[in-house]
């Protein structure tokens, strides 16, 4: 059985087509105009084993909150999709993942049920990288680049409630905001690959005393 789902959202706002790959490998191929997302999309996809592709704009000249946000409810939706009736899956993962100075910590259970824990402990100051050379300015050097912290709780919220995913993800200390979402994106991504591995013991069932696991999520 191929779990495989492709969803495209078109709005005034934002286009995101999403293609995602329950049962891959890892490979990412990402058409994104957020550098520091589009890293953390592809370490998503390398440690929970997805394939990704994604190919995304929006209208960053308003903000980065409705690209960011937008992506993580399509994201959510393809693996609502690729999911199915979720029989035969683990149901329930997580991950204590440690990256230099930070450690995270992230419980998922893919109920039919969202919820979203959050807590980052992020500075809310964004994280500013310098922006490829075709951008910069003539004679005036390299422009910036910088990534709004805030909106990666709004990805993960706009994620749950598509996906019907309930999902803990905490930061138990930490410096950099840079360790700390991308050590959250990679606990996350093997916390929900565990939860959605096929169980040899149970490969027919519905790992629920319920029979069914479908709930509130958006099952496109």
């Amino acid at each position: 059985m191929q779990r495989i789902a492709e969803i495209t959202r078109t709005t005034k706002e934002t286009d995101i087509t999403v293609r995602l790959d329950l049962d891959g490998t890892g490979e990412a191929k990402l058409d994104y105009p957020l550098g520091f997302m589009a890293h953390m999309l592809n370490t998503f996809a390398r440690h929970g084993l997805f394939d990704l592709e994604i190919k995304a704009r929006g209208d960053l000249e308003v903000d980065q909150h409705h690209l960011v946000e937008d992506t993580g409810l399509v994201l959510g939706q393809c693996f609502a999709k690729a999911a199915g009736d979720k029989r035969g899956i683990r149901r329930n993962g997580s991950c204590l993942f440690p990256m230099d100075e930070t450690l995270a910590r992230t419980a998922a259970d893919v109920s039919g049920r969202p919820f979203l824990f959050f807590e980052g402990g992020l500075s809310g100051v964004p994280l500013v990288s310098a922006a490829p050379e075709s951008a910069s300015g003539p004679g005036n050097g390299p422009a910036e680049l910088s990534f709004q912290t805030d909106t990666v709780e709004d990805f993960w919220l706009a994620f749950v409630n598509a996906a019907g995913v309930n999902l803990h993800l905490e930061i138990i200390r930490g410096r950099s905001d840079h360790h700390k979402i991308e050590a959250l994106f990679k606990a996350a991504a093997r916390a929900l690959r565990q939860a959605l591995e096929i169980d040899s013991r149970a490969a027919n069932g519905i790992p629920s005393t319920k029979g069914d696991l479908a709930g509130p999520g958006v099952i496109v």
